[in-house]
């Protein structure tokens, strides 16, 4: 044990964990942060030798060199220095790098770790102190050096053969693969309709629905039920009632939180993770990156604790939940409250509602199953080999649905079954049917990944671990690779047959098909890429093999495997592969043949040109240059018909007069614009130049002629031209001799003399 005497020097990962951590241990102990990596690869070139067993060439990132050498500063003042950064294999890394930047003796430094920032959990730390796991080290090591050659070699590969400055990356590239398979099979599915029949029966005062066990494709089978129906005579031919019963889920891992506060919160993967960061830094809940289910005996007796007080003892249930992955490590924790007393916690809404999501579903895996009385009863029609099926569910007792329900994802757009409160009624009862409908519906595609279905598909694949979900998620997003939007869907006519007082009613309907809300769609471009990938690198988009890098990656951790050797196992064949498709395989456009044009007879294709997703008109034996169009909107070079791609071609086009000038929509270098006279205005990107209206058009016009009335803000004289301060589209700026100059913020443009704008047009230039 140190004595008051020693000064200690603890190191973090961020300045809000400091400050808690700071509170929690004696007044000789120092807290500061290294603000994340201190260390990383440098971004140009590959800074690995190949040759050399894979010799890393790290650099202190130049934003990081203050906060080294205010930690050195600290460190030379103190007896000891703790390593005190996270506890997974990042962590590790960023301890590693702190180590060396401060030159401390890796061998010899302590580190500390803790699953939860509480007095009792950090003094217990530093009792305990271990050193640096070179194993951990090693393994992200292995990580980011293995991301780094796929990037570093695979990119170029892109740039030449499909488009410049593509970026491959290793596992963004999979998770994209998922999606785009995905939206293949969307494409591919015919959807079918088919006839869903209720019929509303009666007995005493109660109505109740109930499906007949059958559903019909053709319109006559279904009038053949219904005619039927008109001198029928439904018996209860059967009641069954048996109990059941509920249980609830396990406490929160990194995906499982992530895939319940979108479902329930509506809150991106990134948000998620970055809401739980900073409960986790307040010390309000335990580490929130792991696959581990299990809760600590002090947290059991606390959730046993907590029931009882506030439901009663029948309401507690002590449960120990085994982790399904097996790399999952059983001494870290799920992801709870540090105090269960806290009923609210948080710094603002969104950590309020996470916090309260995190207690409910840690409260919840501790009580008793719900009991449910389920009843379905059969009810026969005298002149039909058909039946009708009613089910009801009566919560018998709530246990901890007192608390908590678990959402779920609609993976098929399937309808439940009809779960309503039915009456007490006897075999062999004869009811009265009010009306029976038949419903024409339509099968509904496979659903959209959201991010929270991909976090699930990641997980059950084994594609990447808790720590890389939600930067994956981000980046895919971020880089272009795909787009979080909604899809509107398109109308359908559907029947719906209704028999009511012995008189069958046809009546024709529209619905909405197909929208989508807030889904991941992949880009053209995407898909152009991951077929390429796929053809000539199956292994790097390869599931299981994705999955088995990251099995590599845990026989590292755990000291099974040398990294520098996986690494070798893993290069040589890719890069031989590398140097085979960059000398001999074909440029890549996803190129589609649509038809040809009516005027001229000559072929129109669509396919990925320099600037994205287009359709062309040209023949190879054309004097002329080819016609290009953009593809906008919901367009894809897979979907886009010959209808539509012609129409493309009728910009610019003109859609109305303003102000006796004609208002024309167009596209320069893809980019839709509206022109009245000299004035140029871009149309937002989201908006398709084809559905711009007059309206619209006139609204966009005036927003830039107030915009252009407001744009000077004053000038100056000057030997060689007017200096100008301009309003700019996010802040002021200095227009002189046909160059521009960000104005200071802390600088009032309004007042700006010439004197202060030479001053800052000087500093600029240097």
């Amino acid at each position: 044990m140190a004595t008051n005497t020693e000064k200690f020097l603890v190191i973090v990962e961020s300045p809000a964990k400091s400050a808690t951590i700071k509170k929690y241990l004696w007044k000789n102990y120092e807290v500061k942060a290294s603000y994340g990596h201190v260390s990383d690869l440098p971004k140009k070139n590959m800074w690995v030798d190949v040759s050399n067993n894979f010799a890393v060439q790290y650099q202190i990132n130049p934003d990081k060199k203050k906060v080294i050498s205010e930690l050195k500063k600290a460190a030379k003042s103190v007896d000891t220095v703790l390593i005190a950064t996270d506890e997974d294999r990042e962590g590790e890394a960023i301890g590693w790098h702190v180590a060396n930047a401060l030159w401390l003796d890796v061998s010899k430094t302590p580190r500390i770790v803790f699953h939860e920032i509480t007095q009792e959990a950090l003094q217990n730390a530093v009792a305990n102190p271990r050193k640096l796991d070179m194993h951990l080290v090693d393994a992200q090591q292995a990580r980011r050096v293995l991301d780094r050659l796929v990037w570093f070699e695979l990119s170029p590969v892109l740039w030449k053969k499909v488009k410049p400055w593509l970026s491959a990356g290793r596992v963004q590239s999979v998770a994209v693969r998922l999606i785009a398979e995905k939206e293949r099979e969307i494409q591919q599915f015919a959807s079918k309709s088919q006839y869903k029949t209720i019929g509303d029966f009666v007995h005493g005062n109660t109505t109740f629905p109930a499906a007949l066990n059958k559903k019909f494709t053709k319109k006559d089978a279904v009038l053949k039920i219904l005619e039927n129906a008109k001198d029928a005579t439904f018996t209860v031919s059967n009641v069954i009632k048996k109990p059941g019963k509920k249980s609830p889920s396990a406490p929160f891992t990194t995906s499982t939180l992530q895939q319940e506060a979108s479902r329930k919160l509506g809150f991106s993967v990134s948000r998620t993770m970055s809401t739980a960061q900073k409960l986790y830094e307040a010390g309000l809940i335990t580490y929130m990156r792991t696959d581990s289910v299990n809760l600590s005996k002090s947290a059991l007796q606390t959730c046993e604790d907590t029931i009882t007080s506030m439901y009663g003892d029948t309401y507690a249930q002590k449960r120990v939940y085994k982790n399904k992955s097996s790399s999952a490590q059983e001494a870290h924790e799920c992801i709870r409250p540090t105090d269960m007393s806290k009923q609210v916690a948080g710094h603002d809404a969104s950590a309020k509602k996470l916090y309260e999501l995190i207690r409910k579903r840690t409260i919840a895996s501790q009580m008793a199953d719900a009991k449910i009385s389920k009843t379905q009863i059969d009810i026969d029609m005298n002149n039909s080999d058909h039946l009708f099926v009613a089910k009801g569910e009566v919560i018998t007792f709530d246990g901890f649905l007192a608390v908590y329900m678990e959402s779920q994802d609609d993976e098929n757009g399937n309808e439940d079954d009809n779960n309503v409160l039915l009456p007490a009624v006897k075999k062999w009862d004869t009811l009265d049917c009010q009306q029976i409908t038949a419903t024409e519906k339509f099968t509904r595609h496979p659903a959209r990944y959201t991010e929270a279905s991909l976090v699930k598909k990641l997980e059950e694949e084994g594609i990447g671990r808790p720590s890389t979900y939600a930067p994956t998620i981000s980046t895919i997003q971020n880089r272009g690779y795909v787009i979080k939007q909604d899809k509107t869907g398109e109308e359908k006519e559907y029947t719906t047959l209704t028999l009511k007082k012995g008189d069958i009613q046809e009546k024709t309907q529209t619905v909405m098909y197909g929208a989508d809300k807030n889904k991941l769609f992949p880009t053209d471009m995407w898909l152009v890429v991951t077929d390429f990938l796929v053809e000539h690198f199956p292994n790097i988009l390869d599931y299981s093999f994705t999955a088995s890098v990251e099995k590599d990656f845990d026989d590292i951790a755990a000291g099974k495997r040398q990294w520098t050797k996986m690494l070798e196992d893993f290069y040589n064949p890719f890069h031989a592969l590398v140097a085979k498709t960059d000398e001999h395989a074909a440029r890549a456009s996803g190129e589609r043949a649509l038809g040809t044009e009516p005027k001229s007879w000559k072929p129109v294709i669509a396919r990925i040109g320099r600037y994205g997703p287009m359709v062309q008109i040209w023949s190879p034996d054309d004097e002329e240059k080819p016609k290009y169009a953009p593809i906008r909107g919901d367009k894809s070079i897979e979907t886009i018909t010959l209808e539509e791609a012609l129409e493309l071609f009728s910009l610019p086009k003109k859609i109305g007069v303003f102000e006796d000038q004609d208002v024309q929509v167009s596209i320069w270098r893809f980019w839709p614009y509206v022109k009245r006279d000299k004035l140029f205005v871009s149309v937002p990107k989201d908006k398709d130049i084809h559905d711009v209206t007059i309206e619209e058009a006139i609204t966009l016009i005036k927003e830039k002629q107030e915009k252009e009335k407001n744009k000077h803000i004053n000038q100056r004289p000057h030997e060689t031209d007017v200096i100008q301060v301009l309003n700019g589209h996010r802040w002021p700026y200095i227009k002189w001799n046909k160059k521009n100059y960000k104005i200071p913020k802390d600088t009032d443009a309004k007042k700006l003399t010439k004197k202060q704008a030479l001053e800052i047009i000087k500093k600029s230039k240097k």
